[in-house]
């Protein structure tokens, strides 16, 4: 047993002096640090996508006085426990998720494309813009097909407890005591369409993160390349890359924002007797329904909350994964 034990910590340190362990440990590290330290405004984000500006009779929109005014409504309704409701599941996504595009995004580079080295004034090797946005895609597309079903049931953790829907004395009651991550991936598996209920939303979350990622790759790739000589100190490169990766979340973020909202739309669609109100037939019927109920700013609900959380997660996770990837180097 202490040999076989021996044998795993060695090759766990050997896979960690690699290329794809650094960006797999790397990656995953920065991607949970970053998550949970954003975790109030990424639930706050969640429930205003979520609740309806336009409820069904006697129902009342319940997080309507500003991200930080709802951020101290889920505290007072919840207490600290509320603001980090579903952000342990989310870690569980989030570490695979990070982790995956960063050893997709490293793989395309030295071996799709042969990026490495310098080149013959010194410079260190750059992909192009194309290349960067073809990575960053791939990369987005692997993550998703690993932890689609968890951020699906990380999503109805989120809103479970809230005080978002018209529910009768009984199922008010059940709020109380919500199920957990085994019962509702049980449920969900048994009641909306086994494997297919578990991927519900997959279309338009690729229609987000897809573009979404291969943007935030192709942004800070681009604004680090700036910095390819070093001339930059060692604490002025980390204060550069903390703000070229708060930019790159905050661009990103911005352009394909929509979809992240229809995304969570169509996650809960199908949660309980679809309290929520949505009915959408598709993509396409959802945007116009929007548009037509909630005007434009319909597809922009919770933004401002999301930047919250994603200006400083990004910038972090950047930070973190280049630190890390230091480390484990060394």
């Amino acid at each position: 047993m202490d040999v076989q034990l021996a044998s795993l910590v060695t090759s766990t340190l050997s896979l960690a002096k690699t290329e794809t362990g650094v960006a797999l440990i790397a990656g995953g590290m920065a991607g949970t640090v970053s998550r949970t330290m954003v975790s109030p405004f990424e639930r706050v984000k969640i429930l205003l996508q979520v609740q309806n500006t336009k409820p069904v009779p006697n129902q009342s929109v319940s997080y309507n006085k500003g991200v930080l005014g709802s951020i101290g409504q889920i505290y007072k309704e919840e207490g600290v426990k509320g603001l980090f409701r579903g952000n342990g599941l989310n870690c569980v996504r989030i570490f695979p998720y990070s982790a995956v595009q960063f050893v997709v995004y490293e793989y395309c580079k030295k071996n799709m494309f042969h990026i490495y080295g310098q080149d013959e004034n010194g410079l260190i090797k750059q992909l192009t813009t194309s290349q960067r946005l073809f990575s960053g895609s791939l990369c987005a597309i692997c993550s998703l097909i690993v932890t689609q079903p968890l951020d699906l049931i990380r999503t109805r953790l989120s809103i479970q407890t809230a005080n978002l829907r018209n529910l009768t004395l009984s199922k008010a009651r059940d709020i109380q005591n919500p199920p957990g991550f085994w019962e509702l991936f049980k449920k969900i598996y048994r009641e909306e369409g086994k494997v297919f209920g578990l991927y519900r939303g997959m279309v338009s979350s690729s229609l987000q993160v897809v573009p979404c990622v291969a943007l935030t790759f192709t942004v800070y790739e681009q604004l680090k390349s700036f910095n390819s000589d070093h001339k930059l100190s060692y604490w002025q490169r980390n204060v550069y890359q903390f703000c070229i990766g708060a930019v790159s979340g905050a661009v990103s973020q911005t352009v394909t924002y929509p979809f992240d909202l229809l995304r969570k739309r169509f996650q809960i669609m199908a949660m309980g007797n679809n309290e929520m109100g949505y009915h959408y037939t598709g993509i396409w019927d959802a945007l116009k329904t929007i548009g037509r109920s909630e005007g434009a700013r319909g597809y922009y609900k919770g933004l401002t909350a999301n930047l919250f959380k994603v200006i400083p997660a990004t910038a972090i996770n950047w930070l973190v994964y280049e630190l890390m990837s230091d480390v484990l180097r060394s």
